[in-house]
Parts: C-alpha cells; structure tokens; sequence
C-alpha cells in the first residue's frame, strides 16, 4: 500500500502526544497521592519509634488532614469526569436493516483499507462527515462491529474482537447529492480513521480529554445557589481548566497525527474519484446553506418544516446548474445512481433528517402538532410564503392601528375602511415640512407606545424615546447572542479538542458561517431576493461562498458543529442593565439611517414581534415536546432521544437577531406584496436559492427592494410608487389579511 511511512509516521506521532496526555493525567495523580503518601510515612515512622515527639506528632495531624482534604478533592473530581456526559452531535441513527448497502459498502471500504469498520452510521443535517465516539455509557454503547480477518493497526496491538469502533456519522446532504463512487471517494479517509482511533493509548487519551471537556461544561454550567455550592464547582472548574490547559497541545498534535495517518492510508483508494468529489463537497455545502437560510428558515418561523430539505438540495443545486452556464456538466451527473438509493426508505430517512435540522437550528418540538406540521414542496407557496406575507402585512397593520394612524388614507373613496397598501405609503412618507431624513429628533405625527396597551390617538410621546423603550423587548424574543458576533453559536473545537471526531479534511470542506439575518422571511433587503439571480461566474464553493452574505469565513466546518455548542451563559443581573443599555444603542444605530415615522413604526413592530414569539415559546412550536405517541411525524427514524438536551435549544441558530430596519423592511415588502396578488393577480413561488418569490405571468418581479429600502430610509415614494404604476398594482384596494 503506497504511503506507508507517512502513515506509520503519523500514527507514532499521534502516539507520541498521546502519551504526553496520559502523563498529564498520571502526573495529576501523583500530585493528589503526594500528601497521602507523606502521611503514611508519618504515620509509620510514629507506629515504629523512629518519629516521635511533639512536632512530629502535630505534623502528622496536618500532614494526615491535609491529605484526605486533598484526597476528597481529587474525587470529587474524578467522580464529575467519570459521571459527565461527554457532548455529541444529535443524529439520526441508520439500522442496517434499512441500509444494507450502505453497510456494505461502508464494510467494503474498511476492508480495502484494512481497518476495522465503524460500529454504526448515523445521519446529520450537515455537510460534514466524522467519526464519533459514543462508548460512554450515557450514550449506549453501540454494537460491536465485525472486523475483516487479519485485520492489523499500525503502531499498535491488533483491537480485541468486541471493542465497539467509532460511529461514522455522514452529512446528510451528501446522500442525496453524490453519487454512489463520489461518496465512497470522499468517506475513504474518515473510515481509515478508525484503525489509529482503535489505538489503546489514543483511545484513552481521547476518552480522559473529553471527561474533562464535559466535566468542564457541567462545573461551568449557571443556576448553582448558595456560596458553598458556587465554592466547591469553581475549585473544581479551576482544576479541570488547569488538566485541559496541560493536554491542550498535545491533543492538537494527536488529532494531527491521526488525521496524517488516516490522510495517507485512504490514498490508494479511489484517489482520483475523490479530487472531484471534493468538488461536489463544496457545491453542496452552499446549496445546503443557501436552502436553509432563504427556503427553511421562513417555514419554521410559520410553524412549518419542510418535510424533504434534501430532496431540495438537489433541486436547489440542480436550478443553479441550470442558471450557471459553467455548470452544464453537473446536471449530466443526475443520470448516475445517487447515494440515497443506497437507503431502503430514503423519504422516510430525509423526513426524520429535516426534523432534525428544524430542532437544531430553530429549535422546533421534536413530532407534529397543530402549531408545527411538516409542508410539502408543492404547498410552500401557498402555506408559507402566502401565509408569511399576508402575517406580516396584518401584524403591519395592528401596529399602524395601536399609534392611532387612520385606515382610510386622503384619496381614498369615502367608506374604505379595509388595510390598504395606501395607509402604509402615506404614513411612511416623510411630508415636506418635516426635517431632513434620518432625524430622529423630530416629532412625529404619531408615537409607538406598546401595541398591548389600550392606544390612545391623542398622546403623542416622544419617537426619539420610542425604539428605545421597545428594543429591549424585541431583543428579549430572539436567540441570546449579540446580534455582532463574528462567529455561530457551535464553532468552538470539539469536545475539548479531543478530536475524536475525524474530519473529510480538505480544502473544499472549507465553510462560511451562516449568512446574516435578512428581514422576517428572507426578503433581501440590498435587492438580492427579488432581484433576478446573477449567473455565477464559476461553479466551484469559493465563488457559491462569496455569493452568501458572511461568506468569506475560514473556519471549517468541523469547528462549527462537531458537537453541540454549550449554551451562553445568561448575563448577572448587575451586567444585565449594561447589555440592555447596549442593545438599545444598537438598535438607535440601526433606526438612524431611517425617518421618524420609520423608527417609531419599526419600535411597535419589533415590540410586536417580541410578544408574539414569547407566547409562542410557551404555547406554539417553541413549547415543551409532544408526548412519546406524537415524537414523530410518521413511523420511521426519528432522532436519537438519549443525545438530546432539550435545555440548549436550538443549538446552532441559524442569524443573530433581526434589527428594527430589517423588521420594518420585511413587514413593508409583504404589504406590497400582498397588494400585488390581490389586485394585479402576482402569485406567491419559491426560488430553490432565494426563497420565497413573487411571480408576474412566470416572470419574478425585479427591483422590489431597492424601492422599499428608499421608502423606509427616506420616506420618499416615488420610486415604489413607480414599480407599482409599471405592474398594475392598486395600493388603494383593500387587502386580504390573515
């Protein structure tokens, strides 16, 4: 097999730091036997004669107490390692009864390898592919897998028949994007991670590494009461600190090594399929992205969970061949058998897959109910985007209703008295004898007080207090992370960069981050979302990337979820005026560039906002899980209850909190919108890579969000009003709300 030395290297390296961790470990040990074992010489000398006298017996008394202080400590520490559940990533795990050929070729694989095979395959609503460790008993142990006769590890004794082997968890995506030989090339180096994985000394400084990375998380964790509770979980803290900070290099180094090996191993295995698979690796990362972002988001903040998100990855990535001239040749590649055929029930599959990336990355219930049903591709339109508009426009108006603006704009006909387009066009119209746009000083016709309270049309308080007073409660309703972070929640190391998790490892892994928010249901507010898409120059990830908001990150994708993130820790209450103060700057920043009237509307929105997701977190799609009878939308895989805490959901929030522009933007764009399928006969569409989409006779409808961003940024009409003239819409004809 060609690479042998750089793979024996590799593992002797890995090896090597291995040891270094065990030393560590073995040296915290003695540290913690030390003054026990001063006792016992002590004690000894005492029972002998040979040390006696009054200072000796009081340095026997301290030595002795001292000793079993430090012996308690040190199992207390023991016993938080050995008792913490060390993180995993929540899968759908694949039973080999319902795919034997996946099994087979996973099987076939190591045996070209020579190593032993992964003890079980699981799924994950990612473009990610890895080995994970799941022996800890709080996981279950999986079922040993059978090993190839003969079967040897270099560097090491061959493992003992039994020892259960590493899941291979496989990204979803990739099942129903590759072909069958494109994910055989591209699982050959994670599946040959599995022979320096069953190396005893790496397994076990992989295992005492993530008991410290767990055991970390659970000293760490906020809600402790009572200062001897606080006392004894900081010294424990702090020493756990200490060990991790003592194996962090040689971790790094292990994974490394392991990571060479594994690298040099899986070469003469279809290594010239693979530079091309890699290919596809990136493509569908970003098709994956892009679908979760502009196509799911919007569904789940309905309530909705597109039943078959990557069936729309395919579909995604299919439109994007065909608007890209470059990519012709991907399209060719639909002929050849997929990877899903190798799953008996791959819509079964797919379905409990996409209910697992709503929880992840929205934090759905984990079965059906009323409030969070699945939708079909064919009824999206109808169900999500229809319903989406028509819920913003509505929400628009209840505002508009609570500062007391009329509903019959001037040029109306007498008696219309039904939500109009109008009203939001007159009142966001900044009049001539106002200041200049921007100028949240200036008074405003009417104020934003809270939409819950009785409104009253004579009080007009000040619109520079307005966005202030609601922000907090807007912000109250979203994820907690500041709304600036440069990184997503889940892209620290894993599990205390023990590395167990083996990664695809090439430069096409390479992923951004999840793009910014855009408005409440993916309108792109810089013009992108109804705008025609651009053709892309080229067809490879860079170019995909580049085209996502935030897409210029480095960070690959093993550092953003090979384990669930650990939950941010809820400011004091001393801090907590501080962050508040801090948002509600952020949100004055924000409103500046828009008019008076703007800002005050987009206060009464967001306040809006914040109740209506603070009742649906305790009574909607946020509420506690169904019972065990509704746990799942049908009778196939669901996934693994014993991975879950329910507490950190969801674990990897898709964009940080949406500002008030963006708000009042989103609500606009689905009043205009609203007003072009009732009286210019538009209809709602989805755009696999933009979402939701307005059609006229076939033909998606342009230059909506420049016009809507020049009206709420400076009152100024015109233009909308233009857009509007050039297709028909009437803004003076009542609306159908829901």
């Amino acid at each position: 097999m060609t690479g042998t030395g750089g793979e024996e290297m590799g593992v002797q390296a890995a090896r090597s730091r291995a040891l270094a961790v065990l030393r560590v470990r073995s040296r915290a040990l003695a540290v913690a036997l030390l003054p026990a074992a001063a006792a016992v010489i002590l004690l000894a000398g005492g029972a002998t004669g040979h040390l006696t006298g009054g200072v000796w017996d009081a340095l026997r008394w301290v030595v002795s107490v001292l000793a079993l202080l430090v012996l308690a400590a040190a199992a207390a520490v023991a016993l938080v390692v050995a008792r913490a559940r060390p993180a995993v990533t929540p899968t759908v795990t694949v039973d080999e009864e319902s795919a034997p050929d996946l099994y087979g070729m996973v099987r076939d694989l190591a045996d070209r390898l020579d190593v032993p095979a992964p003890s079980a395959i699981a799924l994950t609503p990612d473009c990610d592919s890895w080995l994970e460790d799941r022996t800890h008993p709080a996981h279950g142990r999986p079922p040993p897998a059978a090993e190839p006769d003969g079967a040897t590890l270099p560097g090491g004794p061959a493992p003992r028949r039994g020892d259960a082997a590493p899941v291979l968890v496989i990204g979803s995506p990739f099942l129903w994007w590759m072909r069958v030989g494109e994910l055989r090339a591209v699982l050959a180096p994670v599946v040959a991670g599995t022979g320096p994985s069953a190396h005893p000394d790496i397994a076990a400084a992989r295992r005492f590494i993530r008991g410290l990375d767990a055991a970390a998380a659970v000293v760490s964790a906020g809600g402790r009461r009572g200062p001897l509770s606080r006392a004894v979980h900081g010294g424990l803290g702090r020493v756990v600190r200490l060990l991790l900070r003592g194996c962090r290099v040689h971790a790094a180094e292990m994974e490394r090594g392991v990571a060479w090996a594994a690298a040099e191993r899986a070469q003469a295995v279809d290594y010239g399929v693979r530079i091309v698979a890699q290919e596809q690796v990136g493509l569908a990362y970003a098709g994956w992205d892009r679908l979760l972002t502009r196509v799911a988001l919007p569904a789940w903040r309905m309530g909705r969970w597109p039943a078959r998100l990557d069936v729309g990855v395919v579909a995604a990535l299919t439109e994007l061949s065909r608007r890209d001239r470059l990519a012709e040749g991907f399209a060719s590649r639909l002929g050849e058998r997929p990877a899903c055929d190798l799953l008996e029930e791959p819509g079964a599959m797919d379905e409990a897959v996409s209910l697992l990336a709503a929880r992840l990355f929205h934090g759905g219930p984990s079965g059906a109910s009323p409030d969070w049903s699945p939708v079909g591709w064919d009824d999206y339109p109808e169900e999500v985007v229809d319903r989406t508009w028509r819920t913003d426009a509505a929400r628009l108006h209840r505002v508009l209703d609570a500062l007391g603006v009329r509903r019959a704009a001037g040029h109306t006909a007498p008696g219309t008295g039904g939500p109009t387009l109008a009203r939001v066009l007159d009142h966001l119209t900044t009049p001539a004898d106002e200041a200049s746009p921007g100028a949240l000083s200036t008074p405003a016709p009417a104020a934003a007080p809270d939409p819950a309270e009785a409104p009253n049309p004579a009080a007009a308080p000040d619109p520079a207090t307005a966005p202030g007073a609601a922000s907090t409660r807007a912000h109250a309703a979203e994820p907690a992370e500041p709304a600036g972070r440069a990184e997503p929640p889940g892209s620290a190391e894993p599990a205390g960069g023990d590395g167990s998790v083996t990664r695809t490892g090439s430069p096409a892994d390479a992923a951004p981050h999840r793009p910014p928010a855009p408005a409440h249901g993916d309108h792109d507010t810089h013009g992108g979302h109804f705008a025609t898409h651009p053709h892309v120059a080229q067809p490879d990830a860079a170019h995909l990337e580049a085209d996502l908001p935030g897409g210029d990150s480095d960070d690959p994708p093993g550092h953003r979820r090979a384990t669930p993130a650990t939950p941010a820790a809820a400011p004091t209450p001393a801090a907590a005026p501080a962050v508040d103060e801090a948002d509600d700057e952020a949100d004055d920043d924000d409103l500046a560039g828009t008019t008076a009237r703007g800002a005050a509307l987009a206060a009464g929105l967001s306040a809006q906002l914040a109740r209506e997701e603070a009742e649906a977190s305790v009574t909607g799609a946020g509420a506690p899980d169904a019972p065990p009878a509704a746990a799942a939308p049908t009778a196939g895989p669901a996934p693994d209850p014993a991975l879950w805490d329910d507490r950190a959901l969801p674990l990897l929030p898709l964009q940080p909190p949406r500002t008030g522009r963006e708000i009042l933007t989103a609500h606009v764009t689905a009043m205009v919108c609203c007003a072009a399928m009732d009286t210019a006969g538009a209809v709602p569409a989805l755009d696999w890579l933009d979402g939701p989409s307005l059609l006229f006779d076939g033909v998606r409808a342009a230059d909506l969000a420049p016009s809507v961003l020049t009206l709420v940024e400076t009152g100024d009409p015109g233009p909308l009003r233009t857009w509007m003239t050039e297709l028909g819409i009437r803004p003076e004809k009542p609306v159908r709300l829901v």
